[in-house]
């Protein structure tokens, strides 16, 4: 096999290959004895068939087995021995072949640039640690015990209030007659929170134990027997027991409740849980500000071939009209993401940074833990779902490239307030409104400079 370079310019190159017509021949003779061993021919034994009888009947087709076979492996060859990284798929130009000739094609591809990752190291950041204060603690203790249902039973002659729950069985009709769906025991609902049928509950407000309460409402759109759905229906409710709201003492007892050993610590893990909440989201803002410095780096030429990929993945759900009103932006963002992907995929290269089956099965463990009751539906999505699993392997990927930057950057640490965490989280997400902002106005001047530059030329 020859090889020579044509031409090269900026990233794209264009080589020559030829490929010996013995190195085909020799191919398609060894195609036609694997083939001899298992095709079965009138008048000829097993593995008996002659080679010409064979060339007569499969020549064609095996060639052009052949011949993809040895396009494809040739090719990956010679990019492998010139040491060119190839962006996105070469195009192979076939000059010439033919039975008892020699194969020429020409491979243009574009390659991927030279990134330089030295830079990463002048990265500056700021890793925050957050001082959590014992109101801080207390507050969020107060809201979650708050949001526990704690009653006691009212007295027999004392009637339902705003918050109480009331415990009943019920009976119901649509126009005189039963339905499917229309009796329940021991149903609990509490007045104000309208989460059982749309209006129901302030209508058992003033009831009393043991009393009987009729109440009319409308069933809602999802109701499960959809011949039901936005139908009136009558509720003969038997009201078996009121409950008022007790407040909860916050003690050792509560904080078992939860899980905790005693009260104290319970305070150490909601002081935890908020620390770590703030983490994760100052984590994301950390990632953003690396993204965002790592997008400044210079002399980082990208394949052409890849910016148009990009914008088809970033315009595949968008209209023709909305496409060429964003064409500006849609670009400016595919060179961001492509400029990002080749430098954290050479830092990547660089530190040996993969994924293994472990983590996938590790995140995708954490996703069915999300979702208690439909872990069986969770599982079955990544197991169908290729592309799904792919993603995931991605954001893992990049997550653990973040991470490795974050520990090799110039790095200072800062500890700060729950307030002070707060105003700084305000400020970015302002910052980031701002940007959005600036980028439409900017494309709305274009489109408007475009505009005016087209009725000049149609004039």
């Amino acid at each position: 096999m020859k090889t020579t370079i044509n031409s090269k310019k900026g990233l794209k190159i264009e080589l020559k290959v030829i490929v010996d017509k013995k190195t085909i021949n020799d191919q398609i003779i060894g195609r036609f004895e694997e083939l001899k061993k298992t095709i079965n021919l009138k008048g000829f034994r097993p593995g008996k068939v002659p080679l010409e009888i064979l060339k007569k009947q499969f020549g064609k087709a095996v060639y052009a087995e052949v011949l993809d076979k040895v396009l494809n492996e040739s090719s990956i060859k010679v990019l492998q021995d010139n040491k060119i990284k190839v962006a996105g798929q070469p195009k192979i130009d076939i000059k010439s072949h033919g039975e008892d000739k020699d194969l020429e094609y020409t491979i243009h591809a574009e390659q991927l640039p030279e990134v330089k990752i030295k830079e990463i190291e002048n990265i500056k950041i700021t890793n925050y640690e957050f001082d959590v204060s014992q109101n801080e603690i207390d507050k969020k203790i107060n809201d979650i015990a708050k949001n526990q249902n704690n009653f006691k039973d009212k007295k027999i002659e004392e009637t339902a209030s705003l918050g109480d729950l009331v415990v009943f069985d019920y009976k119901a009709t649509i126009e005189k007659k039963d339905f499917e769906g229309g009796e329940g025991k021991n149903t609990q609902i509490i007045i104000g929170k309208d989460l059982f049928i749309k209006d129901f509950d302030k209508q058992l407000l003033g009831v009393k134990k043991n009393q009987s309460k009729i109440v009319n409402a409308i069933l809602p759109d999802n109701y499960p027997h959809k011949e039901y759905s936005n139908k009136k229906a009558e509720f003969v409710c038997k009201i078996i027991n009121i409950k008022q709201p007790e407040e909860i003492k916050i003690n050792d007892a509560f904080a078992k409740t939860l899980g905790a050993k005693d009260l104290k610590d319970l305070k150490a893990i909601v002081s935890t849980q908020i620390q770590d909440q703030y983490k994760n989201t100052f984590d994301s803002i950390k990632k953003n500000e690396i993204i965002d410095q790592l997008d400044k780096f210079k002399d980082i030429k990208i394949p052409e071939n890849l910016i148009q990929e990009e914008i088809k993945i970033i315009t595949h759900e968008m209209k023709k009209d909305e496409i060429e009103k964003n064409k500006t932006q849609n670009e400016e963002t595919a060179k961001k993401r492509i400029k990002i992907g080749l430098i954290l995929n050479e830092f990547a290269e660089k530190n040996d940074i993969k994924v293994t089956e472990d983590e996938i099965k590790s995140e995708i463990q954490k996703q069915i833990q999300m979702m208690p009751g439909q872990s069986k539906q969770v599982a079955e999505y990544y197991k169908n779902n290729p592309s799904a699993v792919a993603s995931l392997r991605g954001g893992i990927y990049e997550n653990k490239i973040i991470s490795l930057i974050s520990k090799k950057v110039k790095s200072v640490k800062k500890t700060i307030s729950i307030k002070e965490a707060e105003k700084i989280i305000l400020n970015k997400s302002k910052q980031v409104e701002e940007k959005s902002s600036k980028k439409q106005k900017k494309q709305k001047t274009l489109i408007k400079k475009t505009s005016k530059a087209k009725k000049v030329s149609k004039k």
